[in-house]
């Protein structure tokens, strides 16, 4: 029998995939070629399966030729031999399943819906190693051909972008979504190490900020699941001693403990009522398992009970914000919108359905804060119930 907690994480992911590739499709976006890396495979940055890394180039244009935005991709983790090698048989652990992403939202080429970002160099990182682009596992599992490279991976692809031009960028940000959201986080400072030339560099995570919410169901599983996560791919080393230093490694993974200490300008978009936390990360008792997943799939119908809980981990997560500070270089764009991932959709990006607080779009907030055009720090403290947001 399968798991039910690998179930969970497989679901997640197929509905992922599929909503990315709906939303890629149907918006007539730019279709960008894969560009798999053969030459990392010698330097051991691979994916899951051993298969050399891949991601996607737009090449830049006009006064953004100097400009770079480096997307990471999300998807989820795996924290097991077995959840891994589920992945190494599909397009997150393995660029032999790759097939091309459209480009949408802020990796869009139209003017008229990413005008601040349209003709930058535009780099989508694939993902497929399972860690965040943070493991190093020196060792191949010899019965399955598993690797965990994440960090290799990661280091491989910004070595050849900085050969096609990138050493030489004016403007750099560093962007990802959800297990790349968290990625970001996790690579800002280590990014702006490897490009030290750039005049301005800046980092962008949106849903990446999955928070720990020690005093609501299920925290003891998501502390254990990034723990596992952690120790199976090697992490520690990887993290901050700032944080290791003072609490065990597998709570470092969670962005709450880390971006105080982020050096690098970086801007944090979420959901205070992230779709994802809620749907897969906060389980209340089990005997009410039925009605929640009816609740979470459709909250008209949730009762004022399981209202209540989701009400809480918006408390929980304003609460969290709170206590990392409040940096001058610090961007902020936290809506209440029912959703995870908001970057590659154009809709959400800045059309119909992208959420506006101080009468801005997420497009024209984030481009604001790059480019210090005012400062940014919007947190929609008026909705304490979550909005059906939509596309259109």
């Amino acid at each position: 029998m399968v798991p039910k907690g690998m179930v969970d994480h497989l679901l997640l992911l197929i509905g992922a995939l599929l909503v990315m590739n709906t939303q890629f499709h149907c918006e007539g976006n730019d279709k960008v070629d894969v560009t798999i890396l053969e030459s990392a495979v010698s330097k051991g940055a691979v994916c899951l399966d051993g298969s050399p890394p891949a991601y996607q180039y737009a090449k830049g244009f006009g006064d953004g030729a100097k400009n770079w935005m480096v997307y990471l991709e999300g998807g989820g983790w795996c924290d097991s031999k077995s959840d891994c090698l589920k992945r190494a048989n599909e397009a997150l652990g393995s660029s032999k399943k790759i097939t091309p992403n459209y480009f949408g939202g802020i990796l869009s080429q139209s003017r008229t819906t990413n005008l601040d970002f349209y003709n930058w160099n535009r780099v989508m990182v694939r993902y497929c190693d399972g860690s965040s682009f943070t493991g190093d596992v020196e060792e191949i599992d010899q019965e399955t051909n598993l690797h965990r490279r994440g960090a290799r991976v990661f280091n491989a692809i910004v070595e050849d972008l900085l050969a096609k031009g990138m050493k030489n960028a004016s403007n750099v940000m560093l962007v990802g979504n959800s297990a790349g959201g968290l990625a970001t986080i996790l690579n800002c400072d280590h990014f702006r190490a490897l490009v030290p030339s750039a005049s301005k560099l800046k980092c962008i995570a949106d849903s990446g900020f999955f928070i720990r919410a020690k005093d609501l169901p299920g925290a003891e599983e998501r502390e254990s699941y990034y723990a596992r996560v952690v120790e199976f791919h090697n992490i520690t080393r990887f993290l901050p001693k700032s944080c290791t230093s003072k609490m065990d490694p597998g709570l470092c993974f969670f962005p709450e403990n880390l971006v105080g200490d982020i050096q690098t300008p970086l801007f944090l978009l979420n959901s205070a009522f992230d779709k994802f936390q809620i749907t897969y990360k906060l389980k209340p008792h089990p005997a009410d398992e039925p009605q929640w997943q009816n609740c979470i799939q459709n909250i008209g119908v949730c009762s004022p009970g399981q209202l209540q809980i989701i009400r809480d981990f918006r408390t929980a997560f304003l609460e969290t914000l709170q206590d990392i500070g409040n940096c001058s270089s610090r961007g902020m764009f936290i809506n209440s919108c029912y959703i995870h991932d908001f970057l590659w959709s154009t809709a959400r990006w800045n059309g119909n359905g992208s959420p506006r607080l101080g009468n801005k779009t997420i497009a024209q907030a984030i481009g604001d804060w790059y480019f210090e055009r005012s400062f940014v720090q919007e947190i929609d403290t008026k909705n304490d119930y979550p909005l059906n947001c939509t596309d259109s």
